[in-house]
Order: structure tokens, then sequence, then C-alpha cells
């Protein structure tokens, strides 16, 4: 509505900052106090789903999120920080703490819904941190734990200082969704606060209106001539979830995206050109979008890889020059060899990335005899479009049957070669297992980077940039 939705903007800026990692970890260390005038959060609803990612030109779905809460160490922690806050930077209400223990004492068999609730509540403290004074906060969420969730804001934020709970319409009534012996869900709730009712908060009234529909006229005349006043119930086509919408040009394969038109009516709203909005779950980037678009700064976080890497792509294909800082990814090798172990499934992510690949063409996510981790592409010496599988071990050296897996799966996939990412050495076997299945008469080019059709890197090589393929790499 209010941003030019598709214009690339050339002028100077400062880029926006995106953070991999733990948004409670980030906003402890790299947020400031009252230095935000805008919150909003998506975060996971606790719906015990695993949700994927689709990439475009390709059939093949990744691992996004689970969004799945339980009680483990870091649930614990948590917890154990609400309720005996002693050393924590940031203050903890008292009856936040009592809050906590009561539905410790009640829940007993609902221990999930209490991990849940104990995550958001020591991150929600910390959004009161660091929002300013005159800023304002929105918090995205649905009935599953939506009424839990407003006790908790009341809390942190005193119910003084609710605003309104906005019903958001996210889509129409499919087939699909009237096969349920209920009554259809159909929406989701924004629970919107200020930091503090008593100061100037943002909220431009003036742009909290919508057309008039067409051929509408008042009797007697005098129609307000900026429209109708948007209430709180947000039902336009609009603002339908992109991914109910086939023909939506915004839609990228992220199936809890929202749609711009719905964060655009929040920043433009809520905040000025010049603000800041952080989105701590900031997913594959809508917020993030829509503030660069409207000139706002920003910061976004997100915990999986997958979501930052959509995030730079989005931003990338919007604006020149780039408008994103990374923070958070691994810097060194030690880095990456820690991200391996806590987080397989970013650090092959990671490597494919840094490669220069992406997500894979094939319909599964596996060859014959084991998994895709992604493609990568080059360009030959005539010029024609060459197609390689990526595979990535974490764990062990690359052993002589990792590197023959690897060539049945190039054949299976009718590939032209392979690159097998390892963070241990391999052994001088499998080297020469490699060196065996022969070199590529085509990859001249390619000589001490790429002569043979199966290629093995370790991640040194492909951090110092001497395993990488600059000029030559045409994308997955």
């Amino acid at each position: 509505m209010w941003a030019e939705a598709g214009v690339t903007r050339k002028m100077p800026r400062m880029p926006g900052d995106l953070y991999y990692g733990d948004n409670l970890d980030v906003m402890r260390r790299h947020v400031e106090n009252e230095s935000i005038d805008l919150v909003y959060l998506d975060p996971p609803f606790n719906s015990d789903r695993t949700y994927s990612v689709t990439h475009k030109g390709s059939q093949e779905q990744q691992r996004a999120f689970v969004d799945t809460w339980t009680w483990d160490d870091d649930a614990e922690r948590a917890f154990r920080q609400l309720t005996d806050p002693a050393g924590l930077a940031v203050h903890v209400p008292r009856r936040l703490r009592e809050m906590v223990l009561a539905l410790k004492a009640v829940m007993s068999n609902h221990r999930d819904m209490l991990a849940y609730l104990s995550m958001m509540a020591i991150r929600l403290v910390e959004m009161r941190r660091v929002l300013r004074k005159t800023g304002s906060i929105y918090v995205h969420c649905d009935p599953t734990a939506s009424h839990y969730l407003k006790l908790v804001l009341d809390i942190i934020f005193g119910p003084e200082n609710f605003r309104r709970e906005i019903i958001w319409r996210s889509g129409w009534v499919s087939g699909f969704k009237t096969r349920t012996s209920n009554w259809i869900r159909n929406h989701d709730t924004l629970l919107y606060y200020v930091r503090d009712r008593k100061e100037p908060f943002t909220f431009n009234k003036d742009l909290a209106y919508k057309p008039h529909e067409d051929g509408y006229s008042r009797r007697g005349g005098g129609g307000n001539p900026r429209g109708v006043a948007i209430d709180d119930v947000w039902d336009e086509v609009a603002l339908y979830s992109p991914w109910i919408k086939s023909f939506s040009t915004e839609k990228l394969g992220y199936m809890t995206q929202k749609p711009l038109a719905l964060l655009d009516r929040i920043i433009a709203v809520s905040s000025n050109e010049g603000d800041v909005v952080l989105d701590p779950f900031c997913g594959c980037g809508t917020t993030v979008e829509a503030a660069e678009m409207l000139r706002r700064r920003w910061i976004g976080i997100d915990v999986a890889i997958r979501a930052v890497e959509i995030v730079k792509d989005r931003l990338d294909g919007k604006f020149s020059p780039r408008a994103w800082r990374a923070h958070g990814e691994p810097a060194d090798v030690e880095q990456a060899a820690q991200l391996a172990v806590s987080n397989v499934y970013d650090f092959r992510w990671w490597a494919v990335r840094l490669l220069g690949g992406g997500a894979s063409r094939s319909e599964t996510r596996k060859g014959q005899d084991g998994p895709i981790d992604g493609e990568i592409a080059l360009a030959d010496d005539a010029g024609e479009r060459r197609r390689g599988i990526i595979s990535v071990k974490g764990s062990a050296a690359v052993a002589p049957d990792h590197v023959a897996a690897l060539n049945r799966v190039v054949d299976w996939e009718h590939a032209d070669f392979g690159v097998l990412v390892t963070i241990g050495d391999p052994s001088a076997l499998a080297r020469d297992t490699a060196r065996a299945f022969g070199p590529l008469p085509w990859a001249s080019a390619y000589e001490g980077g790429l002569s043979n059709r199966i290629r093995i890197v370790t991640v040194p090589e492909l951090m110092s940039g001497e395993a990488r393929f600059p000029g030559r790499v045409l994308g997955p």
C-alpha cells in the first residue's frame, strides 16, 4: 500500500543487520537498551509441525524449521532465568516469575506448552529492554497459545499498554479446509502493545485508511477523502497469505511466509522513516524487505541458516547496492566444525552456499546411494552448462566409500561431476579413488580446481576461497 513494491532503490543507505543465530543470544550481545522503535515477531506457533522450504526451480523441499517446542536443556535454562533471574542484565517482573511457577504447577501434563511459554517469555523480556519508550510491538500468533501469550505480554508490558487485538484473515476458505468437522479456522491474531502509552508513541493515523470501494458514494456527500478508517479486522485480499495464493508473485516457497502488504501496513503506521525495526524471527524476510522499502533501518534474526540465505537472495533481487550485512555464520574453521556438530542441516547448507551452489533440482533429495545436499552449475570452455552434485560430510573424514557413493549418485542423476565437501582431511586412498574416476575433458579452464569427475574439497579450502569457482558459476 505504501511501499513501492518491486522497485529497486539505488540511493545509498546503510545496510541492515542480518543475524544467523538464537535471537535471545543475539539480542543480549548485539542490541542495545532502548534502541528499537518497532518490533514485529511471527514466532513458531507450537503447531507440532516440521516446515519446509521449496526453492525456486526445484522440486526439493528442505527442512526450514521445526515448529515443535519440547522441554529440553534450553527450555529448562529459560525457565530458570525467569524464576531465578539473579545475574541477568535485564529486569524480570516479579509477577512473571510467579506466573511461570504457577503454570508449572498446573501444566504438569503439558510440559511442551510450558517450554514454549518459557522460551517466549524470556525473549519478550529482552524485547521490552531493547524497545524505546516511544516504541511499539506486534506479536503474531494463533489460537494454539495466543491466550497464554496475552497474559505474558500483559505482565511484561503492562495491561495498560495493550492497544489492540488485530484479527488477520489469512485467506479464503479452500476445499481442503472445508474437510474439517469444525468451524473453519481462517485467521491469525496480532497482539499490539506500546512500551509506554504515556510517551508519544508512533501511530501515523493519516496512513491508517484504505480506499473506498469502487462506486462508493455517501448520502449527502462529505465522505472522508482519505478513505475508510482501518479497523482491527484485516480481511482485504491484498493481505492474504502468499502461500495460499497460487498466483502470488511474492511466493518464495516458505510455508509460513506473510504478505508484504501486511508488514507494509504495520511498519508504515507504527514507525517513521529512519526508525529501527526488529524482527527476531525474520524467516524469509518479509519484514526486512518492507522496512528497507520504507526506508527504515532494520535488524533481522533467524536461527535457520536456510532462512537467512533466502533473505539475502530476496534482498539482492530487489535492492542495489547490497542491503544487508551478515553476522553469525562461521568465520573460521573452528566455528564451522562447531556448526557441523550442533546443526548438521545448517552446516550442509552453509557449505553448499559457500561453494556457490544451491538446492537440488532433483524430485527427491536422495540419489541411489545417499542424500544430495545441493547442486552447482558451471560453464565449460564452450559456454555449455554443466551440472554438478554436491555432497557434504560434517562428521568423519572422507573415505573411499564416500567417493564411490557420490560417483554413483552422479551417474544416477545424469549429472556431469560431483563435489564432496568434508570437514576433515580425506585419506590418501580417498583422493586416489576420486582421481580414478577420471578427468573431465571439458574442464581445462578449471585445471587445479576441477579437473576430475569427482572433486574433494575440505572446509579450510572452502573458507580460504581456493576451492571455489570464481567467475564460472552459473548457479544451482
